[in-house]
């Protein structure tokens, strides 16, 4: 496999990190490509900053009741704790030392999606994205129990109102649909079962905790993906997880978050197959994504669009400028499309090319002209300190292909920075 020459560990910190930091890349640089996944991999997670202020619970009855005062009330102490939550994170992708950990976390956010607008509930989404992390690298079958538990979960998909008498399926067709075999590979009356199957899994309206009521449980059998029995729900995700599918689907997904835009049907299908052999460990299926050809190869890097996040955050992790305040760059995200605890449906953020569009194309080349302008003599004195090192590796730093547009012809780190952060090529990784 050969050493990390200095372009490909800047291919690996910006495909695994927020942004392509220097230092991170210097300390790949030189080393055996396996020897660099394994420290990415590796890395322990950095502490947290505290919890924000946030009301532990809302009780869920008053909303169920369509009591418009209580409900009102709600809503606007989960906008102004919301926003807090999602400062609280911003700050944390700022300055952990551990980007890895909030990439990985960010991208199960958008597997198991809830928002804030739909629960009303910021501190279980707090909770949840505890729940995240701690499974980030992990099994996904133990992520996938614990987020068919997860109250903020209960809530967003409606699990705590489906009852024996009155069955709700919401829960169990996105478990089906996007969260596992996704469509083509059910009937109706496979959700249906599983709807049955998670009767009675609900909220403590007292604690905001997950309780099973038994009393409201469905015990009758039925018929699951070509089984019959009376099934629990943690049968039915045990059911899923044997389902060869499973694995294929989050599989693609992992290629289309750190590959490319155009997953290979054979590879993915063995890196499945080695997946579920693995016991769904997702840090051997990201072993084996980081050592595979396919991620090194030539024809797949800048194929993927930056995330408003990646953008947002990752420039300012990778380079010194004075930063926006932690609500501009929440504003930010927000036009860029990518509002943190409030992905706009149940799919979450498609991502890729749809990142771009003629509206936040022209916030992005904003957002990265305003945050680079300023003093270019270089014979001025500026608090930006950028890599004393050729201008070639400069390029290479920040871009992740050759640059679209002509460099400048004036010499100077900082000229060169500028127009290279406004290159269109710096938008890709």
């Amino acid at each position: 496999m050969g050493v990390l020459a200095f372009r490909d560990a800047a291919h690996l910190v910006s495909r695994t990190g927020l942004g392509a930091e220097w230092d991170s890349i210097k300390q790949l640089e030189g080393r055996e490509r396996q020897n660099a996944v394994e420290r990415v991999l590796l890395t322990p997670a950095a502490p947290l900053k505290p919890a924000p202020a946030m009301t532990p619970w809302f009780k869920l009855e008053p909303m169920r009741l369509n009591d418009m005062k209580s409900r009102n009330s709600a809503w606007s102490i989960a906008q102004n704790e919301g926003k807090r939550l999602q400062a609280w994170w911003v700050e944390q992708m700022l300055t952990t030392n551990t980007p890895f950990v909030e990439r990985m976390t960010l991208f199960w956010h958008n597997h198991f999606t809830s928002s804030i607008q739909k629960t009303l509930q910021p501190s279980l989404l707090y909770q949840q994205n505890l729940l995240l992390r701690k499974h980030a690298l992990g099994r996904f079958g133990d992520l996938l129990h614990a987020i068919a538990r997860d109250p903020a979960m209960l809530v967003y998909l409606d699990c705590y109102q489906n009852t024996k008498d009155q069955p709700n399926e919401n829960f169990a067709r996105e478990l089906l649909e996007l969260f596992t075999v996704g469509r083509g590979q059910y009937r109706q009356s496979d959700v249906q079962a599983a709807a049955k199957a998670f009767t009675g899994w609900g909220v403590d309206n007292n604690t905001g905790k997950f309780v099973m009521r038994t009393a409201h449980h469905d015990g009758g059998g039925s018929a699951f993906l070509g089984k019959t029995g009376n099934f629990s729900g943690d049968d039915v995700i045990n059911i899923l997880l044997a389902h060869p599918r499973t694995a294929e689907r989050i599989t693609e997904k992992f290629w289309l978050a750190f590959v490319s835009n155009q997953p290979k049907p054979a590879v993915v299908s063995a890196w499945a197959q080695q997946f579920r052999q693995s016991g769904y460990d997702i840090k051997t299926l990201m072993r084996t994504l980081l050592n595979s050809e396919d991620f090194w190869a030539e024809q797949n890097r800048g194929t993927l669009v930056k995330s408003p996040v990646e953008l947002v955050i990752g420039t300012v992790r990778m380079i010194p400028y004075p930063r926006e305040s932690t609500p501009e760059m929440l504003n930010l995200c927000r036009l860029l499309g990518q509002e943190l605890f409030d992905p706009p449906n149940v799919k979450g953020w498609t991502g890729g090319d749809n990142w771009i569009n003629t509206q936040t194309l022209l916030v992005r080349n904003a957002y990265l002209a305003k945050l680079s302008r300023g003093n270019l003599n270089e014979n001025v004195a500026t608090n930006l300190k950028l890599p004393a090192a050729p201008d070639e590796q400069l390029v290479e730093w920040m871009l992740p292909v050759k640059p679209l547009k002509p460099l400048p012809t004036i010499p100077g780190a900082r000229r060169l920075v500028r127009s290279l952060l406004l290159d269109p090529a710096f938008q890709v990784s």
